[in-house]
C-alpha cells in the first residue's frame, strides 16, 4: 500500500508507515519498525514487548481494547 502525506504526529515529515495500534500514519522518525507502532502508542505501553504473557496486566486508556485476529 502506498501512502502520501505528512507524518500526523510532528506534521513535518513525509509519512513511511502506519502504526498498526492506533492507524496514525507516521514518518519513520515516529515509528518503531521492531514493534510496527507508533512513538505515542510506545509510550503510552510503557515501551514494553509485544509479549502475550503480560495481556490481561496491560492498562490501556479508556475506549481502547485489544483485538487479535
Amino acid at each position: 500500500m502506498s501512502v502520501a502525506g505528512l507524518c500526523e504526529i510532528c506534521e513535518s515529515e513525509t509519512v513511511e508507515d502506519g502504526c498498526d495500534r492506533c492507524g496514525r500514519l507516521v514518518c519513520a522518525n515516529h515509528y518503531d519498525r521492531t514493534s510496527g507502532l507508533c512513538t505515542d502508542c510506545l509510550a503510552e505501553l510503557g515501551d514494553q514487548p509485544s509479549d502475550d504473557s503480560d495481556r490481561e496486566e496491560r492498562e490501556y486508556p479508556d475506549g481502547v481494547d485489544e483485538y487479535r485476529f
